[in-house]
């Protein structure tokens, strides 16, 4: 890391993927029941005028010149896992092209919306020809929060894996994350993504990228433990 160059984190790095595609065209769009801020109090999505409890998105100002239709939007939802994940596997069969994304207050949340995990996202290719883009955020970890908020069953969605059907991925690093939402709108990878990260990295010194981590390369399937 250069001299006077600033570590990013992951917050800053979900931001500057969700801003970077509005810029270029595509559409964003984040719920889930703490989305606005983000359950951990990361994301910072949605920011408040203390006087006039007014709410503000700022990544919602930007616009593509190319296509004015793309923006960032994000919706604080009900306590209803099951009808808002099934909705949200809805909206991307219509936006198509859009990156949409569901994020579980804690990863293991999603016990609440199996059926439509295990009936469309993980099957509906196979039995319809219905492909999906929708990711699903599911942050989870060992970290002392009790038997309910323990893990999002990383091995519950490897098991659903048959035929290219799904994307499972553990992101450890803000720029492997950035470069993997980034990739999810690419033409041919039409498929649901999966994302299970500890929240600790949200704030670890050790979980941080570099500029140029931002700049070139891209998505790496695996990480040498160096």
């Amino acid at each position: 890391m250069g001299s006077g160059e600033l570590p990013i984190d992951w917050a800053f790095a979900e931001a500057i993927a969700f801003g970077s595609l509005v810029i270029e065209g595509s559409r964003v769009r984040l719920s889930g029941q703490d989305s606005g801020r983000g359950t951990f109090s990361q994301r910072h999505a949605v920011l408040y005028d203390t006087q006039t409890g007014k709410s503000w998105a700022p990544l919602s100002e930007l616009r593509s010149q190319s296509a004015p239709e793309a923006r960032f939007e994000v919706f604080d939802s009900s306590l209803s896992e099951e009808g808002v994940l099934g909705f949200e596997y809805g909206y991307t069969v219509v936006a198509r092209q859009a990156l949409v994304l569901w994020e579980a207050q804690f990863g293991d949340f999603v016990n609440g919306a199996q059926t439509i995990i295990d009936q469309y996202i993980a099957a509906s290719e196979d039995k319809w020809r219905q492909t999906s883009r929708l990711t699903l955020l599911l942050p989870h970890a060992y970290e002392g929060q009790g038997p309910e908020h323990s893990s999002a069953r990383l091995e519950r969605f490897l098991q659903l894996c048959a035929e290219n059907n799904l994307q499972v991925c553990y992101p450890t690093t803000p720029a492997q994350y950035f470069h993997l939402l980034r990739r999810q709108v690419r033409p041919g990878l039409e498929r649901p993504l999966v994302v299970i990260t500890p929240k600790s990295l949200l704030r670890l010194p050790a979980a941080a990228s570099t500029l140029t981590d931002f700049t070139s390369g891209g998505f790496q399937p695996l990480l040498d433990d160096l």
